[in-house]
């Protein structure tokens, strides 16, 4: 008689390990979807619009760092730009007319002089030299006359127009920093960590603030060979608790690693940490944000009979 308890346990054992156990249990920890807000340019933060357990929406304004340096920056910029819309219009549209007609005329004259120069020789009442410099002075209006007739080279057109497009584009970069001077949430969530504070000077990507997004957390459990076998993507799965042991939590596998590792090391035992297991993500919705990051849980993943 004393050897019956010990068969009925060992019958009992080879019921919940065989073919017909409905649900395989894993534990871990309660993980979320974190991103830390960083300063995309550096300042002096001017004001706070959260603090750590604020819940936000993606777009909102979480902190502004002071602008005023960029806002002269900006004056500069835009100064500088319509100078080079200045020189482009001029290299487009070419010398002015009067210019053109001046050039004209001092050609004219330094061709006639040229002509009494050239007579004035033949005379021997002028040296050599002297024609030498009406000729040259011919020469240099001609070619003042020509090249303002002609207008810019398309080389130079091209450098005008390069100048123009880059002076607008600091303008553009600028005003982005000014627009980055607004810190922004990039998610909806709940500040889960604040950096800084007001008259703080932050640097350019110094880290702000953390959004951890809460309305849906994940599990991630690791399970043997044989069990991932009976899991799928999209099956259902009910999450415990501690403080709410008999609540499930209502969840479903998205992501089934097809890549053995070994257990991680927050196992408790080396034994099971020295195991080749698959990492198997539950999602489970969270709207009431009961489930924290960090809290221990299990989860129970019904599996059906092979036909």
């Amino acid at each position: 008689m004393r050897h019956l308890p010990i068969f009925v346990l060992i019958l009992g054992l080879i019921g919940c390990s065989g073919s017909d156990k409905k649900a395989i249990t894993a534990s871990g920890t309660i993980e979320t979807t974190e991103v830390t807000v960083s300063a995309k340019v550096g300042g002096e933060i001017i004001r706070l619009y959260v603090d750590e357990g604020s819940s936000v929406r993606k777009g909102d304004t979480l902190a502004l760092i002071d602008r005023s340096d960029l806002d002269i920056q900006l004056r500069q910029a835009v100064a500088n730009a319509e100078a080079a819309d200045a020189q482009y219009k001029l290299a487009v549209q070419g010398s002015r007319e009067e210019d053109i007609a001046q050039a004209e005329a001092t050609f004219k004259n330094a061709q006639d002089d040229l002509r009494r120069a050239e007579e004035l020789f033949k005379a021997s009442t002028m040296t050599q030299k002297q024609l030498d410099d009406a000729r040259t002075r011919s020469t240099v209006a001609e070619q003042t006359y020509a090249k303002l007739k002609r207008g810019s080279r398309p080389e130079e057109i091209e450098a005008a127009r390069a100048r123009r497009d880059l002076a607008h584009a600091q303008v553009d970069a600028i005003r982005k920093k000014i627009v980055d001077s607004y810190v922004i949430a990039p998610m909806q969530g709940m500040i889960t960590e604040k950096a800084l504070e007001e008259g703080d000077v932050v640097i350019q990507n110094g880290s702000l603030f953390r959004i951890s997004r809460l309305d849906k957390v994940h599990l991630m459990i690791y399970v043997s060979e044989e069990e991932l076998a009976k899991f799928k993507l999209g099956q259902v799965a009910e999450v415990f608790i501690d403080a709410y042991p008999k609540k499930p939590f209502p969840g479903k596998i998205i992501y089934i690693s097809d890549v053995a590792e070994f257990t991680p090391k927050n196992v408790q035992t080396k034994e099971d940490r020295t195991k080749l297991v698959f990492g198997v993500k539950v999602e489970v919705a969270n709207p009431d944000q009961v489930l924290k990051p960090g809290m221990p849980a299990d989860a129970s993943i019904p599996i059906s009979s092979p036909s």
